[in-house]
């Protein structure tokens, strides 16, 4: 079968195509013919950095559609030749994937395998950053750093479907600015990028943090109750100033590859603020079945129309590269596939 391997840290052209062996499931897991993958910036962050890599070579990815090929040991809940959704410990960018039965995820009716590739990280990351880590309240204000990305396009939906009063976005340019508009937000805020000549040991380009005071002016000098930011470094210390007395941050990433963030009573105790974290790969390893749990609603809500994540670029598998030259960019907005079947 058809693989994309990384045998050495770097930019997109470290990206090969090589013949390998089909992967057999074992106890509790189920392999997947793959139709459609995913495309993360934690891809960019593995292929460039070694994010969440065990060993080299390693082949990308962690998540896609496609249908059951073979049922590992002790599997249940699924079939042969069934339609499913995947999140996986890598190795996506494959013809055929091998993942934990645990998250593997029957198709909801009416949603079809290329839109179930936009699903298995970006739907629940987006839920829980609203719900259940979030827990966004009816009035509420919300502040969203990559608002134009896979995960900010759901969570501007999910925030106006939850009943939020104000939906923030920041950007790093005009024509991302207006996408967002266009997927639930009120107003964006542009903070022009930084560190855009990143080398090939880090992919991230980060926002800049001068966004405070058009947040402060937006909200009456009040700031806002929750913020989401997958950015941490200067960008993880502006949301923090974002917020509203007894407001709450919740970071999901560090796509800046700053140092880990760390605040403490001098930040916290005058204005009674709370900081949480969430990574959804994380709590797969962790608790699968508050995971399951959670992908079950947010598929639900893609199903019943409450959200949508447009595609808005697909390459061939053999093509990975382009895919990741495209998204390390920071041009990109909504979500990018690789067409494998």
């Amino acid at each position: 079968m058809r693989a994309v391997q990384v045998q050495e840290y770097g930019g997109p052209e470290v990206l090969r195509t090589v013949e390998t062996e089909v992967p057999e499931p074992g106890p509790g897991q189920v392999s997947v013919d793959v139709a459609y993958t995913g495309v993360n910036f934690a891809d960019l962050k593995a292929r460039g950095e070694g994010y969440r890599v065990p060993s080299l070579p390693f082949v990308p990815g962690l998540e896609v559609s496609g249908r059951v090929r073979a049922l590992g040991e002790g599997v249940s809940g699924v079939e042969v030749g069934q339609e499913v959704a995947a999140l996986t410990n890598g190795g996506a960018y494959a013809d055929v994937v091998v993942a934990d039965a645990t998250t593997v995820f029957p198709l909801p009716s009416g949603v079809d395998l290329r839109t179930a590739a936009t699903l298995p990280t970006v739907l629940p990351t987006a839920y829980a950053l609203v719900h259940a880590v979030g827990r966004l309240q009816p009035g509420e204000t919300v502040l969203v750093q990559g608002a134009a990305g896979g995960v900010g396009t759901a969570v501007g939906q999910l925030a106006k479907a939850a009943g939020a009063s104000g939906v923030f976005g920041v950007v790093s340019g005009a024509a991302k600015a207006k996408y967002a508009l266009d997927h639930g937000y009120d107003d964006v805020f542009v903070a022009p990028s930084t560190n855009s000549t990143a080398s090939t040991n880090s992919t991230a380009s980060t926002v800049s943090a001068g966004f405070v005071d058009e947040v402060r002016a937006a909200t009456g000098g009040r700031g806002v109750d929750l913020a989401l930011d997958p950015v941490g470094g200067e960008t993880f210390r502006a949301s923090l100033a974002s917020l509203a007395v007894f407001g709450r941050l919740v970071s999901f990433g560090n796509a800046s590859s700053a140092e880990p963030w760390r605040v403490g009573q001098p930040e916290l105790y005058p204005t009674g603020l709370s900081v949480s974290g969430f990574s959804i790969l994380t709590l797969a390893q962790t608790a699968p079945d508050a995971l399951r749990a959670l992908t079950e609603q947010a598929f639900a809500a893609v199903a019943e129309g409450v959200v949508s994540l447009p595609v808005t670029a697909e390459f061939p598998l053999e093509e990975a590269s382009e895919a990741h030259r495209l998204m390390g960019g920071r041009t990109s907005t909504g979500k990018l596939l690789l067409r494998v079947a």
